[in-house]
């Protein structure tokens, strides 16, 4: 794994948060579905906004940032499955299409987490490397 990501594309987790949400996108412009443009309008969205602030925390360059949009991307995993579980409801999509769905936005949430906490560590060590040389010229500035 010592290979250094040069790009957001390369993150795994914005690839699975991509492949979600192209599903997301077919499924909710299908039938009634479609019609609903408030709940499916939701739902894209927060199928967008986690690969989104994935990739927007990865290009802030702190890892202080990035942590925090890794959060962002983490609940927005969360309010996808609850829009999965209005769309059952409702009868937008069947038993099998929410499990499904539920089970990789599960997946892109378990990715992202472990992602945010790899980045929490690095953070800690660079914090450690500054206090153990206080005047160094590295910086704390994430």
């Amino acid at each position: 794994m010592g290979n250094k990501v040069e790009r957001f594309e390369d993150l795994i987790a914005w690839q699975k948060a991509r492949e979600l949400t192209l599903k997301i996108y077919r499924i909710s412009r299908q039938g009634e579905f479609g019609k609903d443009y408030r709940l499916s309008g939701q739902i894209q969205g927060a199928a967008v906004s986690i690969m989104s602030n994935i990739a927007e925390g990865f290009e802030r360059g702190g890892l202080g940032e990035f942590h925090q949009f890794l959060s962002t991307a983490k609940a927005s995993c969360a309010e996808l499955r609850s829009q999965l579980y209005v769309a059952l409801d409702v009868g937008y999509i069947d038993t099998r299409t929410f499990q499904d769905l539920r089970t990789q936005s599960e997946e892109v949430g378990r990715i992202v987490g472990g992602l945010r906490v790899s980045v929490a560590k690095q953070k800690q060590n660079k914090l450690n490397r500054v206090q153990v040389f206080p005047n160094s010229v590295l910086s704390t500035q994430d």
